[in-house]
């Protein structure tokens, strides 16, 4: 979703940013999504990218930092819901913080949407 944020064209790019704008919204992210996509920007000297993304996390409330917890999670949910390592990780941080929704840029067709224990929300839809 980030990612899309910071394309600034099309429905996708405005509906992330519509919902990283609401403000009846509480924000959970872990060092997980802070390596996927922080360190590229900063490596392209995307200033504005990185600028935009270092203002997202430090607006984030609820960090998922019980990392052992989380990998262990992790490969239990990519195990049982046949998802790529990254996707499981994703998921398991987010339901380590009690969070109630999973807002994520997978199609309905990807494997991310056989999860059951969490609303996982795709931008797509």
């Amino acid at each position: 979703m980030l990612i899309s944020a910071t394309d600034g064209v099309g429905r996708l790019a405005e509906k992330a940013l519509q919902t990283l704008q609401d403000s009846e919204r509480l924000f959970a992210s872990s060092e997980f999504v802070k390596l996927e996509i922080l360190p590229k920007a900063l490596y392209n000297q995307q200033t504005e990218e990185a600028l935009f993304y270092e203002e997202f996390f430090n607006d984030v409330t609820y960090w998922a930092n019980d990392l052992n917890s989380i990998i262990q999670h992790a490969y239990q949910i990519g195990s049982q819901f046949g998802l790529a390592a990254m996707d499981a990780l994703h998921v398991a941080a987010a339901l380590s913080v009690g969070a109630s929704e999973l807002i994520t840029t997978e199609k309905r067709t990807k494997p991310m949407h056989r999860v059951t224990n969490i609303n996982v929300i795709s931008l797509f839809e």
